[in-house]
């Protein structure tokens, strides 16, 4: 969870022709499946791929619906946010916050996902969810930490259940070969 604190501001509506005062406000913000589904169903665009190229209202339309407490704050706390603010909030979204990582940058030899670029959505990601039978309650989780879940989930079945029709990686071969050799010098008492 993000705490921000928002300082109390005046400000001008240009649309209304009048001054706003916003309260000093404290933020607590997930960037969760929930506030992207919220977003989703209001905006009618997958938020994960357009994330870098929102308007300033889907962003802070964005940050509305991470908001989990204190309820009913009014929109001027939202136009009160600084530069700063928003920054620590775009940071914040996209935190890894896992320990995590993967290595396909590092194995060229292993075999890509389909080229096929998958538009991925808050029913995609609750389908993943329900398919790895991970529990509703990671809704709540930072998005992130729960797309990294979803990918072990996935790789670790993988390794379980390879795909029988998957070519071997040119390491993977080498592996098998230099264990069936050390094997046969064994049977044989040969060292060569």
């Amino acid at each position: 969870m993000l705490v921000v604190n928002v300082k109390a501001q005046e400000y001008y509506s240009n649309e209304r022709n009048e001054f706003y005062n916003s309260p000093d406000t404290v933020l607590h913000l997930e960037h969760s499946l929930i506030s992207l589904s919220k977003w989703e169903s209001k905006w009618h665009k997958p938020f994960i791929q357009n994330q870098d190229n929102l308007s300033g209202e889907e962003i802070i339309d964005y940050i509305k619906f991470m908001t989990i407490s204190p309820n009913n704050v009014p929109d001027s706390v939202y136009h009160s946010l600084t530069k700063e603010n928003v920054q620590t909030i775009i940071d914040y979204i996209k935190n890894p916050m896992t320990a995590t990582w993967f290595s396909d940058d590092k194995d060229k030899n292993r075999p890509r996902r389909p080229k096929k670029k998958q538009i991925i959505t808050a029913e995609i990601i609750y389908y993943w969810m329900v398919s790895l039978q991970i529990p509703f309650e990671c809704q709540k989780w930072h998005l992130n930490r729960l797309l990294t879940l979803i990918r072990v989930c996935n790789e670790k079945n993988e390794e379980q259940n390879p795909d029988p029709k998957r070519k071997p990686s040119q390491r993977e071969m080498m592996s098998r070969a230099a264990a069936l050799n050390a094997q046969r010098r064994a049977k044989l008492n040969s060292k060569g």
